[in-house]
């Protein structure tokens, strides 16, 4: 990981779409600061597309969408991408799985967050799993803990024996059953809003994360970027961010901005 000051004159000046992480990326300590979102602002005003890709749920998601300076949203790590047109003043909604698909999954997610619930001491089922379509949030950092990491990993597997996928986060671990994720569902938006082959416009996206459900985005742009808090983390993961910021979760996203603009 290279320092953010490295990242190329010219690789700047290449970026149409921003992609971010929201968690300990955008915001600090659970909250959005006024410089992160004014950050927000001023990528946005300066004309280049703001993607949100989070393991947040379907129901903040939304609101994300209608009231954010962003052009769409991707969330539950890919479950889904909203957009929404303010002129016409409607959303589209694509989900990866059907109606009859969620319904099943939720079924069977919710006897799994009960079992790791039971079996993990201190792991509690997130607080925005209401709000949730597609996927189960264990919390072990959020409003508990934060858990050992032994106690991630037991979720993870617990999450794995039961057939489901798991992705770590700054605060969750995720687990769903279906074969999206974070860079699946790009690909699926950038296909069908923009038109665009990602295979051939990598260098027109940037991405900023921090942790390992990141890590099919770290894997796959060439223009990734982690905030500082991702260093814990590099353990769990094998594909790194090409660049770091010297600052933590929000101030890191206001650094990011400030670079992607001078």
């Amino acid at each position: 990981m290279r320092l953010l000051a490295e990242f190329p004159v010219p690789a700047r000046k290449a970026i149409r779409f921003v992609l971010l992480d929201i968690d300990d990326t955008l915001t600090t300590d659970g909250r959005l600061s006024a410089a992160a979102y004014g950050a927000l602002e001023t990528l946005s005003a300066r004309g280049l597309r703001l993607i949100p890709v989070t393991g947040r749920p379907a129901g903040w998601c939304d609101m994300i969408a209608r009231f954010w300076p962003v052009d769409a949203v991707i969330g539950e790590n890919g479950a889904f991408y909203f957009r929404y047109d303010h002129e016409a003043r409607r959303m589209t909604r694509r989900f990866w799985l059907s109606a009859d698909e969620r319904g099943l999954a939720r079924r069977r997610l919710a006897r799994l967050g009960d079992e790791i619930a039971a079996t993990v001491p201190g792991a509690r089922i997130a607080a925005d799993q209401p709000y949730r379509i597609a996927d189960l949030a264990i919390d072990y950092a959020e409003d508990t803990g934060p858990l050992a990491a032994a106690d991630v990993d037991r979720i993870v597997a617990l999450m794995q024996a039961a057939g489901a996928t798991a992705k770590v986060s700054s605060i969750h671990v995720n687990g769903w059953f279906g074969d999206w994720d974070k860079l699946a569902m790009t690909r699926r938006l950038f296909h069908e809003a923009y038109g665009i082959d990602l295979d051939r416009q990598r260098d027109a996206v940037a991405f900023i994360g921090d942790s390992p459900n990141d890590e099919p985005m770290f894997g796959y742009f060439p223009h990734t970027v982690a905030v500082a808090n991702v260093r814990p983390f590099v353990v769990r993961m094998k594909a790194l961010p090409a660049y770091i910021t010297e600052s933590a979760a929000g101030d890191g996203f206001v650094e990011f901005g400030a670079m992607l603009l001078s």
